[in-house]
């Protein structure tokens, strides 16, 4: 009796499997929209109070919604020690990957190690992580562009022209790279009489310009890192009453309308919402299992009033 009534529950099962078409949950693999559904992106960014780093993060944001990942954003503010804590915050978030935008390369890295941890794929944006292991890179050629900016430095006011360099944030590899480009062409061709930092911000831009310019009134011309000083340090020089050759780097918004009123000579223009859409299509490679290029570069071009 047991016997047959164990042959009744076999053909049981095996005619409820024949009826049912379907197959179970756990056997269906997500495809599309559904599985992108299930990524969650932790975004840091050094700082919004920037509008490069406003566009990176909304070209992040817009390439995201395209595919319905959700895309959690912090503003580290500029402050290293808040960017590795909310690093860590994001984390325990259970964030699929990690889009990171840092403030200091080198402090950023005890962070990235812990991602490194758990698994958690890590993509930078503009700048690097010193150490740790980065999927990739998504960044402007720093160094040809710290290049391009001494050779039009160059060519605008010649060879030996007496140059001021307004520097980044100590620490970030932007500065690093920048720098170096510039002095692989300016140690030879041109004259940096005086660099300080000026953190990449407006206000100390113009600050730092107002100094250097009391120490060096021969000053010809002026390499910034990046547009926000750069827009800081023509403030300074038209209070002087000098007209100063002054280059930026980024091409962001105010730095574009400045050149077209005659103000900004000129800048080497990134296109940061690119940067942010290559680093999520990068993370997506990444998680499901692609290889990428360890850096994935966006096209840089000089801008000058025409």
């Amino acid at each position: 009796m047991k016997k047959l009534t164990f042959i009744l529950f076999l053909i049981t099962l095996m005619l409820l499997s024949a009826c049912s078409t379907e197959a179970p949950n756990w056997s269906k693999t997500n495809d599309g929209n559904a599985e992108n559904q299930n990524i969650k992106l932790g975004l840091s960014i050094s700082t919004l109070n920037n509008p490069f780093f406003v566009s990176v993060k909304d070209g992040v944001m817009a390439e995201a919604d395209k595919h319905g990942i959700e895309v959690i954003v912090i503003d580290a503010q500029n402050d290293s020690a808040k960017q590795s804590n909310d690093v860590e915050d994001l984390m325990q978030q259970g964030v699929t990957a990690l889009l990171i935008n840092p403030v200091d390369s080198a402090a950023i890295s005890t962070a990235v190690q812990s991602a490194n941890g758990l698994n958690i794929p890590v993509v930078t944006l503009d700048r690097s992580a010193d150490s740790g292991e980065v999927s990739t890179l998504v960044a402007s050629d720093n160094v040809k562009g710290g290049s391009m900016a001494a050779e039009f430095i160059v060519e605008k006011v010649g060879k030996g022209a007496k140059v001021i360099e307004l520097e980044g944030s100590p620490g970030a590899s932007a500065t690093r790279e920048r720098g170096k480009g510039f002095h692989d062409v300016a140690d030879t061709e041109l004259d940096v009489i005086a660099k300080q930092t000026a953190n990449f911000d407006r206000s100390n831009g113009l600050n730092v310009m107002e100094n250097l310019l009391q120490g060096n009134p021969s000053v010809q011309a002026v390499f910034a890192h990046n547009d926000e000083m750069a827009l800081g340090a023509i403030e300074a020089i038209q209070s002087s009453g000098k007209n100063i050759p002054i280059i930026g780097f980024d091409g962001n918004e105010d730095a574009l309308n400045s050149i077209n009123e005659g103000k900004l000579t000129g800048t080497i223009a990134q296109q940061p919402d690119l940067i942010g859409q290559l680093a999520v299509q990068a993370a997506k490679d990444v998680i499901d299992g692609k290889e990428v290029e360890k850096l994935i570069a966006a096209p840089l071009k000089l801008v000058t009033k025409e």
